[in-house]
């Protein structure tokens, strides 16, 4: 459904506005000066103008007299560390160590060729049996989207399927390492807490906050007996069209960059070897957030200067905090499939940046280059992917990379080139402890009772509040008084599917599996607004259509329905036609009484036609399992500090919009990056 507005406007930067810059950031919130736009600077995107000004510094209502006010740099107002955060990073790459390399390189003597394969094939858990791993001897096995346990998505389930796996690798010697798309909490598994997607996180600005997140993710992942985390999402994207800008900390890369490594932090903790660490995965190498029209896995059409400062230089930071491996995207760069690129794979990621760790394909990726199978597992390894994702046939893949070092012509691979990836993944797992003699792949299962733990959610609710924007207060209306009747509605106000986004259970988000919908648990906004102002005075209506003669306050919760990946591309971003609600916001307006537009949506939506329909708007994005405390932000227990992290566009002939374009200052968006109003 590709409409003609999906051609309006080309993407454009210009390279004054990407020239190199140093970031030091206090607290890793209010230094962020990321191009020459001159809007993430103190008194251009942190202060909203007064006056005519107001409108052209993204403030449809001003801010003098609206009961808000924009303060600060962007992200200013919480608390951290100091990072000491610099941007763009030099080249100063994490090594192995001494004693990973010479205990890599003896085993690696060791091993037969058709072990060596083994070890480079990444298994679907819904692909292939648990004895299959003690067969083929894969280096590593994975569950999809919706790969999950037949019983149910209970923890202790995904622990049991998990070891299942685990146990069988023990033949060989070399344990095998288990991963998943734990990328807002492990998301997979039912109870388990669900934190804001990532552009909620970008928006708070907070990278001790971001850290904690991963730290909590980590043990809940390791409650699981799950080791390798393909998160986090590092991409800047420049296209809301583009469906996964849900998992896009920043459209600017170094707010990008970051974030990913506070993320870091916490999933991979101190150390590697640490029985609450995982592998992280940084993703999708290099340029996936800069498609054309925002089209997932589409080509990405930039000179190479533009290119390595949207797609490649995002990653340095990330590679000197040592990520353990990096996923390459489906994407091509101006025609040619990433997945076989050996420029940009060999020559500058492992070669320029110094990378030490795993290059990992995404799905079936290898399936996507040009020619038969043994020539796709070739271009592919050839071009410096370590690790196959083969969710289909991985058999096969161990027996054409067995056969590739004797193979002639296309298929053939350098014993060299499949020693170097052998050597890359053993000293990840060696770096994890995988390799020592006391390793034991049951050793955290007492991480399985933390998993849900009220500890772990009160940080989700700390995310949920320090990520809601507030983009609009006209007359003051929030915050709300707790001893106020309100009114309710909305398709988001009770729905743990819609505030939860996509990746949350099963791929495409909560219930959406036709053949085992998943559950779980978290609390509601409409819960939040209960427990604040009582039952009594509270009603709910999804459409507003039962408003109550004695209520004082509607609050609408428009909400986009969940998507992940390429699903949620769209060409058109109109509110209308992504939400149900603005029916009820009529209506809601209708009544006579304040209206307060509460919006949850994976990216900025087109909401300027729309804005006079409520008093105040706040942007909440996908907040996950504990949205109730949003009502905290609602009834003013929390001031609201987040800042935008996307620039948010006005109409679709404005798309793609991003800070430091040409015509930022000249044709600006709606709202500015790093706008945001508290009171």
């Amino acid at each position: 459904m590709l409409s003609s507005v999906r051609s309006l406007r080309p993407l454009k930067v210009t390279l004054a506005a990407l020239a190199p810059i140093l970031v030091v950031s206090a607290c890793g919130h209010s230094g962020t000066d990321v191009s020459s736009g001159g809007s993430t600077g103190v008194g251009s995107a942190g202060v909203a103008s007064t006056g005519s000004a107001g409108q052209s510094n993204g403030d449809p209502g001003g801010t003098n007299g609206a009961g808000g006010s924009a303060s600060g740099a962007p992200g200013g107002g919480t608390s951290g560390a100091s990072s000491g955060f610099v941007y763009p990073a030099p080249v100063a790459p994490w090594q192995p160590s001494q004693a990973c390399v010479d205990q890599v390189a003896q085993i690696l003597g060791g091993m037969t060729l058709k072990q060596k394969a083994g070890q480079m094939v990444q298994a679907d858990s819904a692909g292939v049996t648990a004895a299959d791993v003690a067969t083929y001897q894969f280096g590593s096995v994975f569950s999809g989207g919706s790969s999950d346990p037949a019983v149910d998505d209970a923890p202790q389930s995904w622990r049991t399927f998990v070891e299942s796996f685990e146990a069988q690798a023990s033949g060989s010697g070399i344990p095998l390492i288990y991963a998943i798309d734990a990328v807002h909490g492990n998301n997979n598994v039912s109870n388990a807490v669900v934190f804001p997607h990532n552009i909620g996180l970008g928006a708070t600005r907070n990278t001790a906050l971001v850290t904690e997140v991963g730290h909590i993710t980590a043990l809940e992942m390791r409650g699981t007996s799950i080791d390798w985390n393909f998160a986090p999402a590092i991409s800047p994207a420049q296209d809301e069209r583009w469906g996964r800008t849900l998992e896009s900390y920043s459209e600017d890369p170094a707010l990008a960059a970051e974030m990913g490594v506070a993320v870091l932090k916490g999933l991979q903790g101190d150390s590697l070897r640490g029985p609450e660490s995982v592998v992280a995965c940084a993703k999708h190498f290099a340029g996936d957030g800069a498609t054309q029209n925002g089209v997932d896995q589409a080509n990405t059409v930039l000179d190479e200067a533009t290119f390595r400062k949207l797609g490649v230089q995002v990653y340095q930071p990330l590679i000197n905090a040592g990520v353990g491996s990096i996923m390459v995207s489906f994407s091509s760069y101006n025609g040619v499939k990433m997945t076989g690129n050996t420029h940009w794979l060999t020559d500058v990621l492992k070669g320029e940046m110094g990378f030490r760790g795993v290059v990992g394909s995404d799905w079936g990726a290898s399936s996507t280059l040009a020619g038969d199978a043994a020539t796709q597992v070739a271009t592919a390894v050839n071009a410096g992917v370590d690790m196959l994702m083969e969710p289909y046939v991985p058999t096969q893949d161990v027996a054409l990379l067995e056969a590739a070092p004797t193979a002639s012509g296309s298929a053939h691979i350098p014993i060299s080139r499949i020693d170097d990836a052998v050597t890359r993944i053993l000293t990840i797992k060696c770096e994890h402890g995988m390799l020592a003699a006391d390793y034991d792949p049951s050793g955290d299962a007492a991480l399985l009772s933390q998993i849900g733990s009220q500890a772990h959610r009160d940080v989700a609710r700390r995310a949920v509040r320090e990520s809601a924007v507030l983009l609009r207060n006209e007359k003051s209306v929030l915050p709300l008084p707790e001893s106020a009747e309100v009114h309710v509605s909305g398709s988001g106000a009770d729905s743990l599917q819609r505030q939860c986004g996509g990746w949350t259970i099963d791929w495409q988000g909560l219930g959406t599996n036709s053949v085992a919908a998943g559950i779980t648990t978290g609390t509601t906004i409409l819960k939040g607004v209960q427990a604040i102002a009582g039952n009594g005075k509270v009603t709910f209506s999804e459409d507003a259509s039962a408003i109550p003669n004695g209520a004082r306050y509607v609050i609408v919760v428009l909400s986009e329905a969940p998507y992940a990946e390429g699903k949620g591309d769209v060409a058109d971003l109109d509110l209308a036609l992504r939400t149900p609600d603005v029916p009820a916001l009529r209506t809601a307006r209708n009544s006579g009484l304040p209206v307060v537009a509460v919006l949850l949506s994976g990216r900025p939506l087109i909401i300027e036609p729309y804005l006079d329909l409520a008093d105040a708007w706040v942007a909440a994005w996908l907040p996950g399992s504990e949205a109730d405390a949003l009502a905290d932000v609602l009834f003013g227990r929390y001031a609201p500090t987040a800042k935008l992290s996307h620039s948010w566009p006005k109409t679709m002939a404005q798309i793609p919009i991003n800070v430091g374009d040409a015509d930022y200052e000249t044709d600006p968006p709606l709202f500015r990056f790093g706008y945001g109003l508290s009171y």
